[in-house]
């Protein structure tokens, strides 16, 4: 992953986006299984909101030490549910024989340089009929010095995300998100182009246009937006 130095301030804003992260949560939590493995958990923020109940066993895989503490900190202290562990690293530290239902990428396959050979060693700690998810930002056209400052190697297409398809996966979803958002991120790249958004701005979108882009993504059949999901499930 990139050591970007604006990686946790990142983090700390995109924390109170709130509604955002209960809207993609209730597209992805139907696809989790009983033992989850979340790549890149931070803060710890989106574990607290998507974390659901049929999860038993929530591995927050972190490799900087300071999020790592802070993630402990927040299970001891039972900010995080009883189900959650941290453990500090990359997948490169997992056991060849750790095995989960359900591996997520949640804006983290962006951070890495080559996340092909990352979604195949992920398929190799997925159970058979266990699933790969990864979220991340659409549309390399998209592509801002915010993304640069915070170590993004690239934004994806639908097209693009595919071909991330892990060995012995099939493809069972690539779909767009945040169709009404697309619009503050075109404005953004043309007009503002700012490196880091404000905790204000991150309000006024999370509580004013995810609304919106609830209902158009229906609408337009998932096929707009300024997020990406793909989801792969283990086959054999």
């Amino acid at each position: 992953m990139s050591d970007g130095k604006y990686i946790g301030e990142e983090l700390e804003i995109f924390a109170h986006a709130v509604n955002w992260k209960k809207y993609y949560g209730s597209l992805l939590k139907p696809w989790f299984g009983r033992r989850l493995l979340e790549v890149g958990a931070g803060l710890g923020a989106t574990t607290s909101i998507l974390y659901d109940s049929k999860v038993t066993e929530w591995i927050c895989l972190e490799p900087d030490q300071a999020f790592y503490r802070l993630l402990q900190e927040k299970i001891q202290n039972k900010e995080l549910p009883s189900a959650c562990k941290a453990k500090l690293g990359t997948l490169a530290d997992l056991d060849p024989n750790d095995l989960y239902d359900t591996i997520i990428y949640i804006d983290v396959m962006e951070h890495i340089e080559n996340d092909k050979a990352e979604a195949d060693i992920a398929s190799r700690h997925l159970k058979p009929g266990g699933r790969l998810i990864v979220l991340s930002p659409a549309h390399p056209w998209l592509f801002t010095p915010f993304d640069k400052a915070i170590g993004h190697f690239r934004r994806y297409s639908r097209a693009t995300l595919s071909k991330l398809k892990p060995e012995g996966c099939v493809e069972e979803k690539i779909i767009y998100l945040d169709s009404a958002g697309m619009a503050l991120s075109l404005a953004n790249k043309l007009l503002l182009r700012q490196s880091m958004p404000t905790v204000k701005q991150i309000l006024f979108w999370d509580r004013w246009i995810v609304p919106v882009s609830k209902i158009m993504d229906r609408i337009l059949t998932f096929n707009v937006g300024k997020s990406v999901v793909g989801i792969w499930k283990k086959i054999g």
